[in-house]
């Protein structure tokens, strides 16, 4: 849901912002380092007030009113720290298997339970109306604000009016502050309580505000949608609610691990394939625990670890967990913390931890001399997406590899000895 601080994350790499394994820190990717530069000196408080006038009157246009606008807009101060944050995002560089050690760790799990226990009642209710597990909407919580304990102290109003005074993604952030003015002119929480990440999400499971105003619900019953106090009700139901928007599958898995036959073609490890589990089952395909079902609908199978790591069937229900969060790490994060809660077994298989994630340095590399060598990637990003993993494929099927498209260290170093 911390949609304006993600990147498309890609099939293998998620950054892992600490190695604590418990839940009392959030595991959102950390900000990289800033790179040389510094923010231009043009833009000062002055000009963010500036800036204000102007978006005033565009404010009021829309509906807000001139005194929500005038108390909550007051002192705003521009923060640099906050530019370079969104301009120098994570480098996602930690491999998968790094990202569950800490996301799926013993200590999650069991905290993951508690609460489960703690809250059964509420989110057995929620379960009911929204038809969303509440084991899915426990990991969410686990993964977005480490159960409540870290969900950002930043002002919201000063964060997101610096962003929209900024050129690189004005329009947007623009947008976002006005549906913060909207909520706190509703009166669903004050100035001092909306507090979240420097780049605006909110609450227990992170909303951005412009969520919020589509998906936030009031399911304790008190007249406001509070997703910010330490009470996590109307937070767990709206997630629940965001979820059941985007056609969440009650009973449907996320994704099953399952074991690959012998001379499996790689090539079928494929989003855009997709098969009745009968039918990936024909070709030798089984699942580590329990069976499948063609009543589960269409899969297609994923190698976030390449041809040495973990595969897994995965459904329908977990493109609408990236809704949340486009990294397949995180999904599978997701997942495979919500299986665990419910009693679920570890992923058997191991993970190639002796391959180590590329830097972005070594990513864009990667791409320029996949295109040089006829393999073109379309796009020089250091985003390892759809249009990469296929470059890579199609060369390693040309050198004789085995095509999982896993842009692997070995992968550049033949590139750079051609």
């Amino acid at each position: 849901m911390y949609r304006c601080a993600m990147l498309a994350l890609v099939a293998v790499f998620l950054a892992a912002p600490v190695w604590a394994v418990g839940p009392e820190t959030s595991i959102r990717p950390a900000e990289r380092q800033a790179e040389k530069g510094q923010v231009s000196l043009s833009q000062t408080d002055a000009g963010l007030a500036e800036w204000v006038v102007g978006f005033r009157a565009r404010a009021l246009a829309q509906g807000i009113h001139a005194a929500t606008f005038d108390a909550a807009l007051e002192g705003v101060s521009y923060d640099p720290a906050i530019i370079k944050r969104d301009r120098n995002q994570a480098e996602f560089t930690k491999a998968i298997w790094d990202y569950l050690d800490t996301a799926v760790s013993d200590l999650r799990i069991e905290s993951g339970r508690k609460v489960l226990g703690t809250w059964h009642d509420t989110l057995s209710r929620i379960e009911a109306q929204y038809g969303v597990e509440k084991e899915v909407i426990v990991a969410i919580w686990g993964l977005e604000s480490a159960f409540g304990t870290f969900r950002g102290n930043a002002p919201v109003i000063n964060g997101l009016a610096t962003l929209a005074f900024d050129a690189r993604r004005a329009e947007f952030f623009e947008g976002e502050l006005i549906h913060a003015l909207r909520i706190l002119q509703e009166g669903d929480t004050t100035l001092a309580q909306m507090r979240g990440s420097w780049a605006g999400a909110m609450g227990h499971t992170q909303f951005m505000p412009s969520s919020f105003a589509a998906h936030a619900v009031d399911f304790d019953g008190d007249g406001k949608r509070n997703i910010w106090e330490d009470d996590p009700r109307d937070a767990l139901a709206s997630t629940g609610a965001y979820l059941k928007h985007f056609g969440w599958i009650k009973g449907q898995p996320w994704g099953v691990e399952v074991r690959l036959p012998a001379g499996f073609d790689h090539t079928l490890a494929d989003r855009d394939i997709t098969k009745l589990p009968g039918n990936w089952g024909q070709m030798g395909i089984v699942p580590v625990t329990g069976g499948l079902s063609d009543d589960d609908g269409p899969a297609s199978i994923l190698l976030p670890g390449g041809a040495e790591g973990a595969a897994f069937m995965i459904f329908a229900n977990f493109a609408v967990l990236e809704k949340y969060n486009t990294a397949d790490a995180y999904v599978i994060g997701v997942g495979h913390l919500s299986d665990r809660i419910k009693g679920g077994k570890a992923i058997e298989h191991s993970w190639p931890r002796h391959l180590r994630a590329l830097s972005k340095p070594e990513r864009i590399e990667l791409q320029e001399r996949l295109t040089a060598a006829g393999f073109d990637t379309v796009k020089i990003d250091a985003k390892m997406g759809p249009l990469t993993i296929n470059a890579v494929r199609r060369f390693q099927k040309a050198k004789g590899l085995v095509p999982d498209g896993f842009p692997s260290l070995s992968i550049l170093d033949r590139l750079r000895a051609l």
